[in-house]
């Protein structure tokens, strides 16, 4: 913009920045060309590497009950990583196909873990769909 003749205090105006900002951008374009206007931040490394969150998915798919205190604990006695925040957690939960709406915090120290947890889904299991509701058709014929 400001090689298209725009003042800086119209550019500031438009893009809401500083006029140091500005400054700045320019000289790097001038430097580096259109190289110098990418962003430099990579952002951070995830604290559980691709084989550990493998093993917390696996490890949570084996579970009956689900239960946010003991996921936590789960992950620093096997990983020694504590998330800042619950988020991190519940983003756990939703790649294992868990929704984190149905997990229950217990208070500390409370069992057993099942009062305060949400139980598998027994639609996955044909085996018990079959059983409550006598829908023969759901189980697999062998």
């Amino acid at each position: 913009m400001v090689f298209q003749k725009y003042s800086y205090f119209e550019i500031k105006d438009v893009l809401q920045v500083s006029v140091g900002f500005i400054s700045k951008y320019k000289q790097l374009f001038k430097e580096q060309g259109i190289a110098g206007l990418t962003l430099k931040h990579q952002g951070s490394t995830g604290y559980l590497d691709g084989s550990a969150h493998l093993a917390v998915m696996k490890w949570l798919h084996q579970k009956n009950y689900w239960n946010l205190l003991e996921l936590k604990q789960h992950v620093l006695d096997t990983y020694n990583v504590v998330f800042a925040s619950k988020q991190s957690y519940y983003d756990l939960f939703k790649t294992a196909g868990i929704s984190w709406k149905k997990t229950r915090s217990s208070p500390e120290g409370s069992f057993p873990p099942e009062d305060f947890a949400q139980k598998r889904n027994p639609k996955r299991n044909p085996e018990l769909v079959e059983k409550k509701t006598g829908n023969y058709t759901m189980v697999k014929c062998s």
